[in-house]
């Protein structure tokens, strides 16, 4: 007698996502809530949390990417983020204005290029939404 064990992979990420009514949900991400709404009322739309999280995501691959580029501490790294929504609320495109304390001089292009190949939200997007990006370095912050 034969016995098949069909065995499946532990994910690497779960959420659990509750919506009991209207448009509101909880999710549960390991031991955090995260609360959305589509209409912004109670919390974020779920596209207002996209751009934050790759925003959230790009500013450590961007230190990272600056590490590697032979610079120590770059100081605050501050991102203001703008997002287009297309006629059926889709984003269309994101575009990030950067501000580093630190003067990065010649190496900006390198560092963005750095933290695009390490920000994990940048991999996920398709193409056309990767992030226009424009850097300020040397800001007051």
């Amino acid at each position: 007698m034969c016995v098949a064990v069909q065995t499946q992979a532990m994910a690497d990420i779960t959420t659990t996502s509750t919506c009991e009514e209207g448009y509101t949900t909880e999710s549960i991400v390991g031991d955090w809530n995260l609360v959305t709404d589509a209409l912004g009322e109670d919390g974020p739309t779920p596209n207002d949390v996209l751009v934050a999280d790759y925003a959230s995501c790009f500013i450590p691959a961007f230190r990272v990417g600056a590490n590697k580029e032979g610079f120590e501490d770059i100081g605050t790294v501050q991102i203001e983020a703008s997002a287009d929504l297309d006629d059926d609320d889709d984003i269309s495109g994101v575009s990030f204005d950067i501000h580093v304390e630190g003067d990065l001089g010649d190496s900006v292009d390198d560092i963005v290029a750095r933290a695009e190949d390490i920000c994990h939200v940048h991999a996920a997007l398709r193409e056309e939404l990767h992030a226009d990006i424009s850097v300020t370095d040397g800001a007051a912050l």
